[in-house]
């Protein structure tokens, strides 16, 4: 051994035990203090009882206050309610009685308010007997309700939004008739027991009305050949009624284009005694279908929108809530 390797075993014994120990390389995880019972470098272990008390407890979710939430209750009612009638049915006023006594509007009496469904001449084409609710064509001028527009900018817009909601009447010219011929017949009055006549073929029609004081007579026309796409309508007040014998001066420029109609008319949805479904009564197959349908046909859009509002609203939280939720295993606890 030679000088200089005496001078290095002295030096190694000259230190301790413990500085030995301290010079030896220690692993990060001989860093982590173990708990009884864990060996040293299992892996990290749940804080301190002492760290999870001094943590605070997260707050509980307020519950949204009823009258902080009507006013969006009412909010999506009206907005439900105009989607409703615009696109599937709408509540019109019978102002007029041209169509008495299947519907009532005589002067004095609380006019019928009826439903109407906007949806089936989407896929289907009026006919003979329907109840139809249009737009009043050119030139339809005679007419026993006509419509008073206000000149005032506030009045207007408020008639138009009550008429959306289904609370007033349209401002628009309006017209409720009964189909008698669809395009390609031929209509004409009368024969002997003063009925009308489409393709030479008497109509049965048991919901003509003849108002007190007048004639209760049908006047005579001359035949009328309908053209395809057009629609010969008359009020079930037979001898009280501007219809296609008189509008434009009758004949074919008495006719309604299909694309006029708005919809039919299907229920009887006020006052509640008048209750009831309308019916289909086709004048020319002598078929006829009366009777109220159920519920959901007859409740306004207004009632619709307001009852849908609350799963809307519903749906509307908790979809909220979901997107808001933090994801859980984001962190370790």
């Amino acid at each position: 051994m030679t000088a200089s390797e005496d001078e290095r075993a002295d030096v190694m014994g000259a230190q301790s035990p413990h500085e030995q120990q301290i010079s030896e390389p220690v692993s990060a995880a001989d860093d982590v203090p173990s708990e009884p019972g864990q060996a040293a470098g299992d892996g990290p272990t749940d804080p301190p009882e002492s760290d999870k008390a001094a943590r605070p407890a997260p707050k509980p979710r307020k519950k949204s206050s009823f009258w902080k939430e009507l006013p969006i209750l009412i909010g999506i009612a009206l907005l439900l309610t105009f989607l409703i009638q615009t696109f599937v049915a709408r509540v019109y006023v019978i102002p007029s009685g041209s169509m008495e006594q299947t519907l009532n509007g005589c002067p004095g009496c609380t006019g019928d308010r009826i439903l109407v469904d906007k949806l089936t001449y989407d896929f289907t084409d009026p006919g003979p007997g329907d109840v139809i609710v249009f737009k009043g064509p050119p030139g339809w001028a005679e007419s026993e309700f006509n419509v008073q527009e206000s000149s005032n900018v506030v009045v207007r817009w408020l008639r138009q939004f009550g008429s959306s909601i289904g609370i007033g009447a349209p401002p628009e010219y309006d017209l409720v008739k009964r189909v008698i011929a669809v395009g390609g017949q031929t209509v004409s009055c009368c024969d002997k027991q003063n009925r009308v006549l489409v393709d030479g073929k008497p109509l049965n029609e048991p919901y003509i009305y003849w108002m007190p004081g007048l004639s209760p007579t049908q006047e005579s026309f001359p035949p009328v050949t309908i053209p395809k796409g057009d629609l010969w309508v008359m009020g079930d007040n037979r001898n009280n009624s501007f219809d296609s014998r008189f509008q434009a001066g009758g004949g074919l420029k008495g006719v309604v284009p299909s694309g006029d109609v708005i919809g039919i008319a299907r229920t009887i949805i006020w006052p509640p005694g008048r209750w009831r479904g309308i019916g289909e009564t086709d004048p020319q197959t002598l078929s006829e279908s009366l009777g109220a349908p159920n519920w959901p046909a007859t409740l306004p859009p207004l009632g619709v929108g307001t009852l849908a509002a609350f799963p809307t609203l519903w749906l509307g939280k908790r979809t909220r809530q979901r997107l808001l939720r933090p994801k859980q295993g984001g962190e370790r606890r």
